[in-house]
């Protein structure tokens, strides 16, 4: 799928573990929230439960017209036909994962430094990358040092165009700031939780990206 659409989208809605409700029930109320670019991030899970749990997000996002990718796993984003996958530091290296998805899969990296931003360039393999930490995180284990708005705008000016998705603990009141760094969008997952309704929690988010004031 190429990345022209997921440009339309600046918010990326990680699912999480932890949370009174599944995987699929998250992606199910945020794909009903208006969201269009799913992540499914899942954390130790089984196999065969993570693979289920794939197959049941994809079709969600199916019918919402929505972008599905996988945590991690590019086993699993091609069992299930997942849109593409997001692989962190720790993960398949990029090169090859781009062989096994072909181009017409979305394929997205985590990168946490300037010599990160060289690699993903020389790499030239990636559709966009996610840059942070932004700030502290509970959902990130082995965190790498916190970015800030300025370490971000000094990544994003390396990656000569690749679009960056700013990621680490962003709530609503950072989006102006992340606007401003040239970052294309952000990735959300625990402010799209908070309180009783993802729904609203979306619909602040979106419009603080969309705020008139972001574009001054």
């Amino acid at each position: 799928m190429p990345l022209e659409r997921t440009k339309q989208f600046p918010l990326m809605c990680l699912t999480q573990d932890g949370l009174p409700f599944s995987h699929e029930e998250q992606a199910r109320r945020l794909c009903a929230a208006g969201a269009k670019w799913i992540q499914l991030r899942m954390k130790n899970a089984a196999p065969d439960a993570w693979r289920q749990t794939a197959a049941a997000v994809v079709k969600i996002c199916r019918a919402h017209h929505a972008i599905c990718i996988v945590n991690d796993s590019v086993d699993v984003a091609l069992a299930v036909g997942a849109d593409g996958v997001h692989l962190g530091r720790d993960d398949e290296k990029w090169q090859e994962a781009r062989e096994r998805l072909w181009p017409d899969r979305i394929l997205g990296g985590t990168i946490n430094s300037e010599a990160d931003a060289l690699r993903a360039i020389e790499a030239d393999c990636l559709d966009y990358v996610g840059v942070g930490p932004w700030r502290f995180t509970s959902n990130k284990k082995n965190l790498a040092p916190l970015l800030g708005a300025e370490g971000v705008r000094a990544i994003v000016q390396l990656l000569d165009g690749l679009p960056a998705w700013a990621i680490g603990g962003i709530e609503a009141e950072d989006l102006p700031a992340v606007r401003a760094t040239g970052a294309a969008g952000a990735a959300v997952s625990s402010a799209l939780f908070r309180g009783p309704s993802v729904a609203e929690n979306f619909s602040t988010l979106l419009a603080a990206w969309q705020s008139p004031q972001l574009h001054s």
